[in-house]
């Protein structure tokens, strides 16, 4: 279909990304380059081109196992304060260079203690990367505001743990918790415990379900564990008839539509993961236009070879979509991030102004 937007409005536009994983968005460069300062071995290539697109080969095999294999290498690159500030700083330069105004960035704290550092150093020097990040990027011009979700391991039983934590850093730049990793085989309420917990104290939530399983897992996190937004879920279209021009729902679709619940859909991973066949044919267009609450991330924008612009430019190619359903998709998101309504509307303002001045 025709791009009804030109490339460099999409680049400026501004951009809410609420699903992106820390250890998935590292330069190819700060690998290299960590991995000489610590003498660690096993890099598969040792020029930044040549290993981003190692990454790119690895993960293009259509399963979600392999797909996480590739993680090996970033996390073995984080296993200090340093390594983990530097990284989260990074992280937060290029997506604000790239447009985005607020993000929610994603780690397991368990991932990263394998030489002794505790969970909360890890969380703090991610907070701290951060922030020096946010400081940085607004040294070039660049308003961003990043915060932080716990995710917990679902192959690993700390998820109690991992909830407290959230609870603890609640208001110091940790907004949320995520169950990540397999999904088939481990369901969501196998953590009943630590979702809980967070509702119980007025915690936020969100769960990977719908990726690589099928609609029980999202029913799980919807309906057992009361997931306030769900990790991809595009196999969520699976509950969907369409006959002819006729669409009929079934109890969940229908029950997540009527919620808007929003599904944390990203286009390239879910192609690369096999829960996709095409930009052209990605659930996210369908489901936005049957009125489905949907927004665009990256997941892992070095295992993708992606940023936002990149996943907003196939979609809008793919289904014809203007500055109008952008802005949209951006303040839909927003409305959806776990900060109080205050700072959303904040948020939305700066995104409207945004839009405005491209219209």
């Amino acid at each position: 279909m025709p791009l009804l937007i030109d490339e460099a409005e999409i680049k400026k536009s501004p951009k809410v990304l609420l699903h992106d994983h820390l250890d998935g968005g590292v330069r190819s460069e700060t690998l290299i380059e960590l991995a000489q300062e610590c003498g660690y071995p096993n890099l598969p290539k040792d020029n930044p081109k040549d290993l981003a697109q190692w990454y790119w080969d690895a993960c293009n095999d259509g399963s979600l196992e392999l797909y996480l294999e590739t993680f090996e290498h970033t996390i073995s690159l984080m296993q200090t304060q340093e390594q983990i500030i530097r990284v989260a700083r990074e992280a937060v330069i290029d997506l604000a260079l790239d447009g985005v105004v607020y993000a929610e960035i994603r780690g397991a704290p368990e991932l990263f203690t394998r030489k002794g550092l505790t969970l909360n150093q890890v969380i703090e020097a991610t907070n701290e990367g951060f922030a020096q990040g946010m400081k940085e990027a607004l040294g070039k011009g660049f308003k961003i505001q990043v915060n932080n979700i716990l995710c917990a391991l679902r192959q690993n039983k700390v998820s109690f743990e991992i909830a407290q934590k959230v609870l603890e850093f609640k208001d110091r730049g940790v907004v949320g918790f995520d169950i990540a990793g397999p999904e088939a085989g481990f369901p969501p309420d196998d953590h009943l415990k630590a979702f809980s917990y967070l509702e119980k104290n007025g915690c936020h939530f969100t769960i990977h379900a719908g990726e690589a399983d099928g609609v029980a897992s999202i029913a799980q996190a919807v309906r057992i564990c009361h997931a306030q937004r769900i990790g991809h879920g595009i196999r969520l279209i699976a509950d969907i008839e369409f006959t002819g021009d006729e669409v009929s729902f079934g109890d969940l679709a229908q029950e997540i539509l009527d919620r808007q619940i929003l599904l944390e859909m990203a286009p390239t991973s879910n192609l690369q993961t096999g829960g996709a066949k095409s930009y052209e044919t990605h659930q996210i267009g369908v489901m936005k236009k049957l009125g489905f609450n949907v927004s665009i991330n990256t997941d892992n924008r070095l295992m993708s070879r992606t940023n936002m612009s990149n996943e907003i430019l196939k979609i809008a190619e793919g289904y014809s979509w203007n500055l109008d359903e952008l802005q949209d998709l951006a303040l839909n998101a927003i409305g959806a991030a776990f900060i109080p309504k205050e700072k959303q509307s904040d948020i939305a303002a700066q995104i409207r102004e945004g839009f405005k001045v491209l219209a």
